[in-house]
């Protein structure tokens, strides 16, 4: 470890898998007058990039990061390509250069754990999240391993996972045209697509693999089918890599039945207490660290999955995605 500049430390919400922290812990080295983060990922980007391929999640703690100017600092020092948002279902506002808003759904409702952009084929290989302003309460970001998941899913539902592995996933959702900030689901299809032209958004979704349904006052986008399993080469391990519990849990609003949201991807409808126990599943392997004004979390997308917790306000979480 490069002791002159980190420190690695342990926090009780942690947990060990096979003798592994997660996730990994980084602070400034307090002998040694504070360096700017930037900086010291520059210098030790191969060795910050191990301990993300050891954990899955890397949680910065204690280092002067102030703003959403000195977030996008630290995201631009490690010099990961930017992955433009979309075919996101999230809302969510650019705030500066790579920076913007984490889903800004109203604080009441959760966000069900899920890889970002699982439901498309073009989603990050990593993500940044900032705590710009500490929750009242509540307001964590819960993590957990994916392998940890596809492992205990396989042990207790094997007929449904080797279902899953033959016939990958379906999701369906109607869009607006603009966007609803009273769902967590209310990305319209001019800001999913970037765009105000149908035909426009037309091509962008057949790039994704995605149909659209054109409705009076929408879109329905039908997604798949797509893998609901996935291979990490990196790791060699089989990852739980969909949003299954997310859309069948989660993706309910005005215009969207959750249950109807996702089915196998023969078009068979799945089996609702499988998902619900994967959820439970999904919570008990968790991780949730309290946020901390100036946190910086970086998740492997392929090795973790991520949700929301309710929370009072205020909170402001900035996300940043990468290729």
């Amino acid at each position: 470890m490069p002791e002159n500049l980190l420190t690695q430390v342990g926090i009780p919400q942690q947990k060990l898998y096979n003798g592994v922290p997660f996730p990994a812990v980084l602070t400034p080295n307090s002998n040694q007058p504070k360096s700017q983060l930037p900086q010291i990922i520059k210098e030790q980007k191969t060795w910050i990039g191990s301990l993300l391929h050891q954990s899955g999640a890397v949680l910065f703690r204690g280092f002067p990061v102030n703003s959403a100017s000195d977030f996008n600092d630290v995201v631009e020092a490690f010099g990961y390509e930017e992955l433009p948002y979309v075919g996101g279902a999230a809302p969510r506002t650019s705030v500066v250069g790579r920076v913007f808003t984490a889903n800004e759904s109203p604080p009441d409702q959760k966000i069900p754990f899920h890889h970002e952009m699982a439901q498309v084929p073009d989603y990050p290989s990593k993500l940044f999240f900032f705590c710009d302003v500490e929750p009242g309460s509540g307001g964590e970001t819960p993590i957990v391993p994916s392998h940890v998941v596809y492992e205990k899913m396989k042990n207790k539902y094997p007929e449904f996972v080797e279902r899953l592995e033959e016939h990958g996933l379906i999701y369906i959702r109607v869009l607006g045209e603009d966007d609803d900030p009273s769902s967590p689901i209310g990305r319209g299809w001019k800001s999913t697509f970037l765009t105000k032209d149908k035909g426009v958004a037309e091509e962008r979704a057949a790039k994704l693999g995605m149909k659209l349904e054109w409705l009076e006052d929408g879109v329905k986008t039908v997604m798949g089918p797509i893998p609901g399993i996935k291979f990490n080469q990196e790791r060699q391990q089989k990852i739980w890599f969909n949003s299954m519990v997310a859309a069948y849990t989660g993706w309910k609003d005005a215009r969207n039945d959750p249950v109807k949201a996702v089915t196998f991807g023969d078009g068979q409808p799945l089996p609702a207490e499988v998902v619900h126990d994967c959820l439970s599943i999904l919570e008990d392997e968790s991780v949730a660290i309290p946020w901390k004004k100036g946190d910086i979390l970086l998740i492997d997308n392929l090795a973790v999955l991520h949700s929301r917790k309710s929370f009072n306000p205020p909170r402001r979480v900035l996300a940043s995605l990468c290729k």
